[in-house]
């Protein structure tokens, strides 16, 4: 891998992390709830979830897993029925005054709590998979070892999606400024619940190769 085609998937991959998608907006909304410091925990959950599926990729487990008859469409639809799950819930969620990082919030939410939930909403995302079984192999020099080469590529990832965390949980914690009257949190709470829905519907249409 030369350092012009590594450039080539830092700015692919700047591009695509930074597009707002359920990962993102699931930081977004921990750190509007909880503060940056503690919405950390759902953040490396959501990384975890991301590295462990690219490392799998490297060990061809991703083109494995998309052969297997049927195994793609049972993740697809995992995934539709969490992120409807996540809509249904925040939508439904009790308007009260913004509280970050309240003591019974915290206690409700604990790190490894957080960290299971952002692995979750990680892991059960097919285009994650489709990602890691048809792109990051685009980038691999078959005339040189592949482990360094994608031992380099899934590190520059998590750099590059740790980055984005950063900028999203930053803006939750802006954001929760304005979100301290019950309505406009309710607000809140419905838009991010109707965004998971469509990304889960959005998840429907989802087609492997």
């Amino acid at each position: 891998m030369t350092l012009q085609t590594w450039w080539l998937f830092v700015g692919a991959v700047f591009l695509l992390s930074g597009t707002p998608g359920p990962n993102m907006l699931h930081i977004l909304s921990r750190s509007v709830d909880l503060g940056l410091r503690r919405s950390v925990a759902a953040m490396a959950g959501c990384l975890s979830g991301i590295v462990l599926v690219l490392a799998a990729s490297a060990a061809g487990l991703a083109t494995l897993f998309l052969a297997l008859p049927g195994a793609f469409e049972v993740l697809r639809y995992a995934g539709v029925a969490y992120l409807i799950f996540l809509g249904v819930k925040a939508w439904r969620s009790e308007a009260r005054p913004l509280d970050v990082g309240s003591p019974a919030l915290a206690a409700a939410l604990s790190p490894a709590a957080l960290f299971r939930g952002g692995f979750a909403i990680s892991i059960s995302n097919p285009k994650l998979i489709l990602f890691a079984a048809a792109f990051l192999p685009q980038f691999i020099d078959p005339a040189l070892p592949r482990a360094p080469q994608f031992a380099m590529l899934v590190l520059t990832f998590a750099v590059v999606e740790s980055f984005w965390y950063g900028v999203y949980a930053l803006g939750g914690r802006s954001l929760a400024r304005h979100l301290s009257r019950p309505a406009v949190k309710r607000l809140f709470d419905r838009v991010t619940g109707l965004i998971f829905i469509g990304f889960g519907l959005a998840l429907l249409r989802v087609k492997p190769g």
